[in-house]
Parts: structure tokens; C-alpha cells; sequence
């Protein structure tokens, strides 16, 4: 028995699914994501809801089923809230500024790194005095905003002795000791 796999989907106002053999496209206020998934997983629509099936009690398809009602889910989500993560530049001098999809990154090397963003992607960036200057991403498409800020995060990753570098907005870094004083 899958927990997840076996869940509806409720469809909120203005989000229309269509399946088309194993391609499922949803539609909603912020736009339209389509994906493939495994022929042997049986995706429909009934009463407003989306339910997922699959066939036999095979591990593969088990794993199938979780995974299809997740990424049907997300797409669901995406399409009629949208995504958005924030992340935070900790260290003395680092700056972004945005023009555009545009992202231009000062992180303390000797030149600025310069970041094109997807499309799909909306960028704002925010340096208020006393704070870590943040850059904002939404968009409707979870696997891709992760993926991007993953990309941003990995030009400089935090650092565990002082945290400098760019890190989640509500992510807990493990911090470590340093060296300790002479006797």
C-alpha cells in the first residue's frame, strides 16, 4: 500500500488536467507544465480530483506510483500558487543585483560572477542596511527552481566555521569550534 500514491489530488478552481496516453499537462492562472511518466501508471480525472493507479504490487511500480502522484501534485501546486525560495548572501561584501533574468553576484573572488536565469524563472534581489543582501526566485516549476538555486547556492556554499557564503533563508548550518587557544 503506498500512503502517497494512494491520495487524491484535489483540483482547485481554475487548474484543468488533461492526460493524453502517459503524458499529463495541467493548466492554471500562472501558466501550463507538462510531463511524461511510466506507461504502466494509470493517471485520471474523476470529481475534480486526479487519483493514481498502478497495476501490480511489483517494487518498480510501487516506487512509480509514489512518484507520479508527487510530481502530478507539485505540478498542481505550481501551476495555481507558484514556488518561491529565498536565499541569503552572509559574509562581508557580498552583493547581488538583478537586471532582468539577469543575476550578477559578488561573492568575494576577483571578478563577479554573471548568472542568466531561465525564462521561467523570476528573479528580485533585496539589500536592506543591516541585513544579508537575498535573492528571491518563483516560479511555477519546483524541479527547476530547485535546480537553479542549487546551481546559485553551489557558487559559494556556506562555510562552517563563520557561515559565510549563500545559504537557504531558513536553512541551520553546523557550526564548528576553530582552533582553540594555547594552554
Amino acid at each position: 500500500m503506498s500512503r502517497i500514491g494512494n491520495l487524491p489530488i484535489e483540483l482547485p478552481k481554475g487548474v484543468e488536467v488533461k492526460i493524453d496516453k502517459n503524458h499529463v499537462t495541467v493548466k492554471g492562472a500562472k501558466g501550463s507544465l507538462t510531463q511524461s511518466f511510466d506507461i504502466d501508471i494509470t493517471v485520471k480525472v474523476e470529481d475534480g480530483k486526479v487519483l493514481v493507479s498502478r497495476p501490480t504490487e511489483q517494487k518498480r511500480h510501487k516506487a512509480l506510483h509514489g512518484l507520479t502522484r508527487a510530481l502530478i501534485n507539485n505540478m498542481v501546486v505550481g501551476v495555481s500558487t507558484g514556488y518561491k525560495t529565498e536565499q541569503e548572501l552572509v559574509g562581508v561584501g557580498y552583493r547581488a543585483t538583478n537586471k532582468g533574468n539577469l543575476l550578477d553576484l559578488t561573492l568575494g573572488y576577483s571578478h563577479n560572477i554573471t548568472f542568466e536565469l531561465p525564462a521561467e524563472i523570476k528573479v528580485t534581489t533585496t539589500a536592506e542596511k543591516g541585513q544579508n543582501p537575498k535573492v528571491i526566485l518563483e516560479s511555477m516549476d519546483k524541479q527547476l527552481i530547485g535546480q537553479v538555486a542549487a546551481k546559485i547556492r553551489s557558487l559559494r556554499k556556506p562555510e562552517p566555521y563563520k557561515g559565510k557564503g549563500i545559504k537557504f533563508a531558513n536553512e541551520i548550518l553546523r557550526r564548528k569550534a576553530g582552533k582553540s587557544a594555547g594552554k
